[in-house]
């Protein structure tokens, strides 16, 4: 059973839809001259992002998902990493753009690119919606990001508390409330 929250919006589906579109831009901008990108999905918090993303990218591009675990039901990472489904297709020698809804500790986000570097992409960066920098505990960065976000637990925007909330529009921080009796 969870505790009991409430839900602040911290940013709104305007910001985001707006951030998307830069991104997009961006990354455009970056791979250029790429016959077709792979865009990896880490699963289960990216999902309403990616598809928001590629959608806007002026690339040919080749979706491709990966899910992870290192949260379970709980606030805090557990830090250790489980891969629950790979990539169905070949990254070798191609470019390869990983996006990940946050970045926290960046336990996550470096034991993914360490695997990924075994399959020997042509190049890999990486494209984080949310990061928490006062949170990290191992040396792991985004070449891009949505936004910076204090250390709170939020959720909405494909990203859960015990599998709930993912379907909001906005990011909301939750916060949590005193249980009485």
């Amino acid at each position: 059973m969870t505790t009991p929250y409430v839900i602040d919006e911290l940013i709104s589906a305007k910001a985001i839809a707006a951030r998307v579109e830069s991104l997009a831009r961006e990354i455009s901008g970056f791979y250029k001259g790429t016959d077709k990108l792979v865009v990896v999905g880490l699963l289960r918090g990216s999902f309403v992002f990616i598809a928001d993303l590629v959608r806007e990218l002026d690339l040919p591009v080749e979706g491709d998902f990966l899910e992870v675990s290192s949260y379970g039901n709980s606030t805090e990472s557990s830090r250790e990493v489980r891969i629950l489904k790979d990539l169905r297709g070949e990254i070798e020698g191609r470019d390869v753009l990983l996006v990940e809804d946050i970045v926290d500790t960046g336990h996550t986000l470096k034991h993914v690119l360490e695997i990924l570097a075994t399959r020997h992409p042509g190049r890999i960066e990486v494209c984080a919606l949310l990061d928490k920098p006062s949170r990290r505990e191992v040396d792991v960065r985004a070449r891009w990001i949505g936004f910076e976000i204090p250390d709170t637990f939020v959720v909405g925007y494909g990203i859960d508390y015990a599998q709930r909330n993912r379907n909001l529009p906005h990011i909301g921080a939750v916060r949590f409330l005193e249980e009485t009796g």
